[in-house]
């Protein structure tokens, strides 16, 4: 799944380089951390956030494959 993000965040922004995922599993949860460039942050949420609910709703659908539950956190560096 990590794959996956990363994937699909290099295709959204400027700065493909810039993509860090980081995955941390739990029992029955894993937790994905997505990293952009500062300038980048406004193109994975999107408007409203649906670029980000997007991101999650497809994740959703893998993770149910598997019976895990995924949580995407897009973080911002400072």
């Amino acid at each position: 799944m990590k794959e996956l993000v990363q994937f699909l965040a290099q295709q959204l922004v400027n700065d493909p380089s810039a993509v860090d995922v980081k995955e941390t599993q739990g029992d029955t949860a894993s937790v994905l951390e997505l990293r952009v460039a500062k300038e980048d942050l406004g193109r994975v949420i999107g408007k409203q956030g649906r670029t980000a609910k997007s991101i999650r709703t497809i994740l959703n659908a893998v993770a149910s494959r598997t019976n895990r539950k995924v949580v995407l956190e897009i973080v911002e560096d400072r």
